[in-house]
């Protein structure tokens, strides 16, 4: 038989295959018969084969509700729709599952995956995290209901991860403002910044520049509220240098005071300023 007699013949038997297995499933789908669906829902879940899997168990679920067969359906619908990779509807899945099968086997899995798929849709600090919130609720609420859970270290490493997020978000924003020259709105976004994450890694920074927007804030504003704001500088640089004696910032921070002090001793010197 010639090289391309061959290749006909393959290429025929597969679309044989492909259509024989086409029909198949849609012969499934058309059918109303509930314990062949489940049969091969799981078959073709089992195979890997996701998509057709999550065609059937989307007809499947409606149809054996309040049965013995409802919670591993809901479960594996679930399942099916992480492994396509889609975590918006898997994670909307889960959740059902959670509130309606508090007794299934599976819920223990169903409510950790409710949360990872909430982590998987955690976005990078600079957009919105609003999932990284209900991520970290949902991993909180797990350690709760399963407080002696292999999976428990999973959840601290998860929320730990996703508050460091959070914490990078305010930092950005914050930093926005200041870079913006907006000072008044860097004090605040910068002091909430610190208020909420106290451990931040950019502590130093952070304070540096609540510092410096506090003495800029005071340095652009009418005379009549620069003493009362340079005051605010001066209490700042207390703390700052306190905490980072020995930090890159100090000299300029030592400067700062130094002008504050000057205009708080005598506000009438306007060549201080």
């Amino acid at each position: 038989m010639s090289t391309n007699r061959i290749s006909i013949v393959i290429i025929t038997l597969c679309s044989v295959m492909l259509s024989f297995s086409c029909s198949g499933l849609e012969k499934v789908l058309k059918s109303d018969d509930a314990n062949l669906k489940f049969n091969k829902a799981f078959y073709f879940y089992n195979k890997g084969l996701y998509v057709k899997a999550g065609a059937i168990f989307d007809q499947l679920a409606p149809m054996i509700r309040g049965s013995r067969k409802a919670d591993s359906v809901y479960f594996f619908q679930a399942m099916t729709q992480y492994k396509l990779n889609d975590f918006i509807i898997s994670g909307h899945y889960f959740n059902t599952f959670v509130e309606i099968f508090g007794n299934s086997k599976f819920i223990e899995e169903a409510t950790f995956m409710e949360a990872y798929c909430y982590y998987l849709q955690s976005p990078r600090p600079e957009l919105d995290q609003t999932s990284t919130l209900q991520a970290i609720d949902a991993f909180k609420l797990f350690n709760i209901r399963f407080p002696s859970s292999s999976r428990g270290p999973d959840c601290n490493r998860y929320i730990d991860e996703l508050n460091e997020k959070l914490m990078e978000k305010a930092y950005l924003s914050a930093q926005l403002y200041y870079n913006l020259d907006d000072y008044k709105a860097a004090v605040v976004s910068l002091g909430n910044c610190l208020a909420d994450f106290p451990d931040s890694k950019y502590r130093e920074e952070i304070m540096f520049k609540l510092l410096k927007s506090k003495y800029m804030l005071a340095y652009n504003s009418i005379l009549a509220k620069r003493t009362e704001r340079y005051q605010d500088a001066v209490d700042e640089y207390y703390s700052f240098t306190a905490e980072f004696p020995q930090s890159k910032n100090k000299k300029e921070a030592d400067e700062m005071y130094e002008a504050a002090s000057r205009f708080i001793k005598d506000p009438d010197n306007n060549e201080i300023n």
